[in-house]
């Protein structure tokens, strides 16, 4: 995968970049991690948006000590990915944002639907965390967050916007790009009739050919080359 050759600060470099063209742009809210070789975690830094984020912007933590949460220009929800890689030993990368559709659904009693092959990849079910709708900025709103999400790859947050996790951040941006997606297509289709899901069964029988490792390396690359061409690769590795 191209993405190996890429360094955890520059995968979530690209990786925010991708994002803000999935509808996760929100100001200088919302962020992307990773967890490295070496059991750190780098993910982006506060004050910049999605679209601005550089390699330079990455910092870094440990899953073990909450005091190195504690630098400057941390975001204050980075408590969120702290407790879910301490939950979840195959996690390799979490993203937080506030895309539209899949946060106005959290707001909602609906929940995601098996519609599309885009709702495919959460056949297992999309969880709701709605113990509050405020940020989530200690430890234990942290482990109540990570205890919600489970052994799912994403978790709407009531009121507040979507947390995803999966094994690495190549997975994580097309899960996350993926939610967004397929809350936006049910938003379409309820508008035009009554919903027709695809039976539980049948999806999650779909779920190994729709997605697939070598897929997920093709879709990264495809959105490299999308950013480029569209010159959103400043100051991003050639």
């Amino acid at each position: 995968m191209a993405a190996v050759a890429q360094s955890p600060c520059e995968q979530v470099a690209w990786a925010s970049r991708i994002l803000a063209t999935e509808g996760f742009a929100d100001l200088t809210l919302g962020h992307v991690s990773a967890r490295g070789d070496d059991g750190r975690v780098y993910i982006k830094r506060k004050g910049v948006a999605l679209d601005e984020v550089e390699p330079g912007d990455v910092l870094e933590f440990s899953v073990d000590d909450d005091e190195s949460l504690l630098v400057p220009d941390m975001h204050l929800e980075a408590v969120l990915h702290q407790a879910v890689y301490r939950a979840r030993p195959d996690v390799g990368a979490v993203i937080h944002g506030h895309p539209p559709f899949a946060t106005a659904l959290g707001a909602t009693a609906a929940p995601l639907e098996i519609l599309t092959h885009d709702a495919v990849l959460f056949a297992d079910g999309v969880p709701v965390f709605d113990e509050t709708p405020e940020l989530i900025v200690d430890a234990d709103q942290g482990r109540a967050v990570a205890r919600a999400l489970g052994s799912h790859r994403a978790l709407l947050l009531r009121n507040h916007g979507v947390l995803v996790a999966d094994k690495d951040v190549p997975w994580a941006t097309l899960a996350a790009a993926t939610l967004e997606r397929a809350a936006r297509l049910q938003s379409i289709a309820s508008a035009l009739g009554p919903l027709r899901p695809i039976p539980a069964g049948t999806a999650l029988g779909m779920l190994g050919g729709k997605y697939r490792d070598a897929f997920v390396e093709e879709y990264w690359a495809a959105w490299i080359r999308k950013l480029r061409r569209a010159g959103a690769d400043l100051s991003l590795p050639a």
